[in-house]
Parts: C-alpha cells; sequence; structure tokens
C-alpha cells in the first residue's frame, strides 16, 4: 500500500471536497489526536461520528476549506505531510463570531497509520496567524 497516495486522496475527497460519506473508507475506527494545540479534541480519541462532527466543525467555519499538500514524507507506519491551507471564514470559530475574510497558512501533520487506515495525527501550524488574518489578533 502507498500510503502516501491514500493520505493524499484522504485530504482531496474528506477535507477539500467535504466527503464525509467516505470518512469509514480511510479513518480507523478509533482515530488519536496526539498533538494538536488550540484543537478541541487534542489528546481526544475519536470514532468515525465523532471525527465527523469535527470535520462539520471545520466546514462551517470555512466552508471552502481547502489544503495544498506541498510535501510527503512516507514511513514505515506514518506519513508526514506540509501543507498550505486556504479558506474563507463564513462561520463562528469557537465564540468568534465570522468575518467573512480569507486566511492562508501553512503547517505540518504527522499522521499514523494502523491495518491501512489513518489512526491518528500529531499537527503544528499557527492558529494565532489565522485569527490575526481574521482581524482578532
Amino acid at each position: 500500500m502507498n500510503k502516501t497516495i491514500f493520505l493524499k486522496e484522504f485530504m482531496e475527497q474528506v477535507w477539500n471536497k467535504q466527503r464525509k460519506d467516505l470518512v469509514e473508507k480511510f479513518v480507523a475506527e478509533k482515530y488519536h489526536i496526539h498533538l494538536d494545540s488550540g484543537d478541541p479534541w487534542e489528546g481526544q480519541t475519536l470514532d468515525h461520528e465523532t471525527f465527523k462532527k469535527r470535520l462539520d466543525y471545520s466546514f462551517q467555519s470555512f466552508p471552502d476549506i481547502n489544503f495544498e499538500i506541498t510535501a510527503a514524507i512516507e514511513e514505515v507506519h506514518h506519513v508526514a505531510i506540509t501543507w498550505i491551507l486556504t479558506g474563507t471564514n463564513l462561520g463562528n470559530i469557537g465564540d468568534f463570531p465570522p468575518t467573512n475574510k480569507s486566511v492562508k497558512t501553512t503547517g505540518m501533520t504527522f499522521y499514523f497509520f494502523e491495518a491501512g487506515l489513518i489512526s491518528g495525527h500529531s499537527q503544528i501550524f499557527d492558529r494565532k496567524l489565522v485569527m490575526e488574518q481574521l482581524g482578532f489578533g
């Protein structure tokens, strides 16, 4: 199995095209968010339905969310990617109201694999920069 191709398809279909109906194709029944500072689900293990709720949170805040993968490194049980995130804030982000402003930021996600499915991640990106771009910084 080429995990890099699998992960790129996951990012395109589930995140960019918002195909929540494909979550079970890509995501393990137990998905653990190891590190993702500022993410309300950090440290939690999600089932498929909770994973979809997490997607909804992002899709409602940024209906045109898009990840462009700029690099990928594959290991036996992991794939690390760097990406550019773009989107327009048309929904609440927690207690912050929508701004109708666009954001662009970069980040890195380290995806974990188990039994051929994505079983979790650790992620780093500058959420403060995003909030500044939205006028909250």
